[in-house]
């Protein structure tokens, strides 16, 4: 039998789950004067979500830290799966697959560190970023053009949405 193709693989996808610090945030940690964190998303990354949301996928964060912000973006972007404070991301999201009813080669997981490694591994598709270390890297089935926290969530988005034929539509809505 012969290897399925990223395409192939991408026309599967029903849940597309991805870490925080490094995909949604550029990795960074700030400490404000009063010891308050926070964290800044790119906007892109949000339009091309909603457009993952809107064509019926999925959508998930699961990260090892705990963040208000993480709440408090997910809440904006619709997004109802949020896992925080877990570093076994392979873990959760098995166990998010198995609540939806989802096999793994219908999920899609994006991250850039170690802590992301099995859950890219064994993900129907493992997506990473150009600035992610490189273990992570040489496993993951597409390396995005763009660095975490700075378009590389809405390249994969655009990506999964072009590989299931919706990408035309995505656009459309804005016209």
């Amino acid at each position: 039998m012969t290897a399925l193709t990223l395409t192939q693989k991408l026309q599967k996808i029903k849940l597309f789950a991805m870490d925080v610090d490094g995909i949604l945030s550029d990795g960074r940690i700030i400490y404000n004067s009063y010891d308050v964190e926070t964290k800044a998303f790119y906007v892109q990354d949000g339009v091309g979500l909603k457009g993952l949301a809107d064509s019926g996928i999925i959508l998930a964060i699961i990260t090892g830290r705990s963040s208000p912000m993480v709440e408090r973006r997910a809440k904006e972007l619709g997004i109802h799966h949020v896992i925080q404070g877990k570093d076994d991301k392979f873990t959760q999201l098995d166990k998010l697959a198995v609540s939806l009813g989802l096999e793994m080669n219908e999920c899609a997981y994006m991250g850039d560190d170690l802590p992301d490694l099995k859950a890219i591994k064994t993900a129907g598709v493992g997506i990473s970023v150009p600035n992610g270390c490189d273990e992570v890297r040489q496993v993951a089935d597409f390396v995005t053009t763009k660095c975490g926290g700075m378009g590389a969530v809405r390249e994969a988005c655009e990506l999964i949405l072009k590989s299931q034929g919706r990408y035309t539509a995505f656009v459309a809505e804005f016209e």
